[in-house]
């Protein structure tokens, strides 16, 4: 099973600022719920660099590993999910938008049967989990 999920929040900053702040791995957790992200390897700023995202509260969670793929500032960066438990791809992208600018949060994953079958349960918690997060980040953005 595929599940797709696309989020977007207008930032009241321009996309170069959005960008600066999506990319700033170790800052992550101050607008992205109980996540808490580190490079793994490389420099985190370019194709073949990799991270690591844990989610969860205190022990009860799940690290989600990543490889970016593409790295286009201030527009897009891409990942792919190599962890066993998360795989797919996502995609952050920032677009123009008059004096400020729109971050829009894309992911694709790849579930199993028995993510597949709990994702109608967890989805819109998850969904509301990004919303709230992109809300917070719009904040975290519009500060810098």
């Amino acid at each position: 099973m595929i599940i797709e999920v696309t989020e977007e929040v207008g930032v009241a900053a321009s996309p170069e600022t959005t960008w600066a702040a999506i990319t700033d791995w170790a800052r992550q957790g101050e607008w992205m719920l109980g996540t808490h992200v580190d490079v793994t390897a490389g420099d985190g700023r370019s194709e073949g660099s990799r991270l690591s995202a844990f989610t969860g509260v205190g022990p009860l969670g799940f690290t989600d590993t990543m490889e970016i793929t593409a790295w286009d500032p201030p527009t897009r960066c891409a990942v792919r999910h190599t962890g066993t438990f998360v795989r797919g791809t996502g995609l952050f992208e920032v677009r123009p938008r008059g004096v400020g600018s729109t971050f829009v949060w894309h992911e694709r994953l790849e579930a199993g049967p028995v993510i597949g079958l709990g994702w109608k349960v967890v989805g819109p918690a998850f969904r509301a989990g990004i919303r709230y997060s992109l809300r917070r980040f719009a904040r975290f953005a519009q500060a810098r």
